[in-house]
């Protein structure tokens, strides 16, 4: 196999990922970036918006200042002879015209998935890049349309601490089929 499969492909640039967020880890993964995760630890319920896509780009914003506060005087940083760039990320559900933040309880997850059965929700998502280096910052949000036939589904409901912190939940959809 050639160099191109072994080098990373932001071998010109450190890359932070400001998640726990199994799935960001992995597509970074998989599309073959070097990259080490920080988390925010903010209290993202004490941000509140009307519009799903403001509150996703308040969320990665916040997010991203805080891990800045939190870097802040690094000497790793002033040290690196490359751009440091810091990815943040939010998503929300939409459903109903209510926004679904990540569910509080096994009984809500299961709820949620209910929910969704044969119905109509958006996804709502937003990723903000931070250059640590000179400070530059873009992002955007993107919204997609979910329709979905009625299901029958068994979800198991995975708690975990993180950071010893915040109770996050992860929903593993392990089978499903149509009524």
């Amino acid at each position: 196999m050639g160099l191109e499969e072994t080098t990373p492909r932001n071998a010109s640039f450190k890359l932070i990922l400001g998640s726990s967020s199994i799935a960001r880890r992995q597509i970074l993964s998989e599309m073959g970036y070097d990259f080490t995760i920080m988390t925010a630890d903010i209290d993202e319920k004490s941000i509140r918006k009307e519009k799903p896509e403001e509150l996703v780009m308040a969320l990665a914003e916040a997010k991203a200042d805080a891990i800045m506060s939190r870097l802040k005087g690094s000497t790793d940083l002033k040290k690196s002879e490359k751009p440091v760039l810091l990815l943040t990320a939010d998503t929300v559900v939409v459903y109903q015209g209510i926004i679904r933040e990540k569910p509080s309880s096994k009984e809500e997850a299961r709820k949620f998935i209910k929910d969704y059965s044969g119905g109509h929700t958006a996804v709502v998502g937003s990723v903000v890049i931070t250059n640590l280096t000179n400070g530059n910052r873009k992002g955007d949000w993107d919204r997609a349309e979910v329709h979905s036939e009625p299901f029958n589904i068994f979800a198991k409901v995975i708690y975990r601490n993180s950071n010893q912190s915040a109770l996050c939940t992860e929903i593993y959809i392990i089978g499903f089929y149509n009524q």
